[in-house]
């Protein structure tokens, strides 16, 4: 099943790229998760099922989409990015975030552009098509998940801030130290953390934020046990800890205060991605939806026959539609602005996952009882679903963030 591409300036090239992407996601990606789906997490992360998945799509370069053609990378434009990503969240939202977090370290490595960094990290990264080197954004910490969001969108709300993992300069190093949550995506499995700190908060005055690539097989890092949860369990999270860890100043990229520069970049980034997943996954559910009512019978008719059924399927439709579009926008717009207008990634993460859970919610009222039977995909589809509206910053709070960024515009 495909849908109506309302662009018509899409070129041969890149329809091709989303036939290919969806063909991955349909043979590979889909297949894996509802497997995955299945087991504890623990199994999951031994699970050679998990590992090939994760290496199918790096021999395939997929894991290289936002780095630049310069640095090896596939460097995708912003439209064939968001075509890109759709399509890996329409197989499997978990498997999209991880390829999405897993990209973090080296996409801001490319961005900095030290030599020593190339080498130590885009070169590995690029190369690597055994999943050797795993990306993570170690961000949200025991006490501050959204509220990293607003320190990076908002200066106003940085002298407030106390993260949980701080570092110190020690000489040429700076040792970390703290624990990032369990909500770290590939948390138990990366080599490497795009990680978020506070830096010198003995110091007093303002809130002081930086941004490291942290590798973490340094002496001082440890981690909990994978996290279960509802959905996306294909995406595997946990904790890690930083005790006392010495890392090498150039690996601390940014030292500046986070309001101005790279945390609003990185934010900006994320959040436009997660929009485009999620595009994915909404249309994932309406699909199932789709497929069903034109299968099952009720009252005589095709389920698809009754008004009130077809005017459900509408309001998914349009939905989706206006999401694709606003998705689209944003990362068009983010992906190429310096600084980036924030503010419209956040809408559409808001937008998109909403309509993501929105169209998974009425895509199990129309499968009735069977929509909440594990038999059915459109089952875990509801279960990713909810996970979004608090990944990547929770959305009641990224709201606030935007509109306060649209309140300093506007007045």
């Amino acid at each position: 099943m495909d849908y109506l591409d309302l662009n018509p300036d899409l070129n041969a090239e890149q329809m091709a790229l989303k036939r290919s992407v969806r063909q991955f996601a349909l043979e590979v990606l889909r297949p894996a998760a509802r497997e995955l789906d299945r087991l504890t997490s623990e199994e999951v992360l031994k699970s050679e099922l998990y590992w090939n998945t994760l290496r199918e799509a790096k021999r395939l370069g997929y894991h290289t989409a936002y780095i630049p053609e310069n640095h090896g990378g596939l460097g995708l434009p912003p439209l064939e990015l968001q075509i890109f990503l759709e399509e890996l969240g329409w197989g499997s939202a978990g498997f999209a975030v991880a390829l999405g977090v897993d990209t973090m370290p080296a996409t801001i490595a490319a961005l900095v552009d030290d030599p020593d960094l190339n080498e130590a990290i885009i070169t590995r990264y690029v190369e690597d098509k055994e999943a050797n080197f795993i990306g993570c954004w170690a961000i949200t910490e025991p006490n501050h998940g959204s509220d990293w969001v607003r320190v990076a969108a908002d200066k106003e709300h940085q002298p407030a801030m106390q993260a949980d993992v701080t570092a110190v300069k020690a000489g040429s190093d700076w040792v970390i130290s703290g624990t990032k949550a369990a909500w770290i995506s590939n948390g138990p499995v990366a080599t490497h953390a795009l990680l978020f700190v506070q830096l010198d908060p003995a110091a007093g005055g303002e809130f002081k934020g930086g941004i490291a690539i942290c590798p973490l097989d340094l002496p001082g890092v440890s981690r909990g046990k994978p996290l279960e949860k509802l959905g996306q369990r294909e995406l595997l999270q946990g904790e890690i800890y930083f005790d006392q860890v010495c890392l090498p100043e150039q690996y601390m990229v940014f030292e500046e205060d986070l309001a101005p520069n790279m945390g609003e970049t990185v934010l900006a980034y994320a959040n436009a991605g997660m929009a485009a997943m999620f595009t994915g996954v909404a249309r994932a559910a309406f699909e199932e939806a789709l497929i069903h009512t034109r299968l099952r019978k009720q009252g005589g008719r095709l389920l698809c026959e009754h008004d009130n059924v077809k005017g459900k399927l509408f309001e998914m439709f349009t939905r989706i539609e206006a999401a694709r579009a606003l998705s689209r926008a944003a990362m068009d717009y983010n992906m190429q602005a310096m600084p980036p207008a924030t503010r419209y990634s956040i809408a559409a993460k808001v937008f998109c996952t909403e309509t993501a859970f929105q169209v998974a919610h009425e895509a199990i009222t129309l499968f009735g009882g069977a929509g909440v039977s594990r038999e059915y995909y459109v089952e875990k589809l509801f279960r990713d679903a909810r996970a979004s509206l608090i990944e990547d910053g929770s959305n009641d709070l990224l709201g606030l963030a935007a509109m306060e960024a649209v309140l300093r515009e506007y007045i």
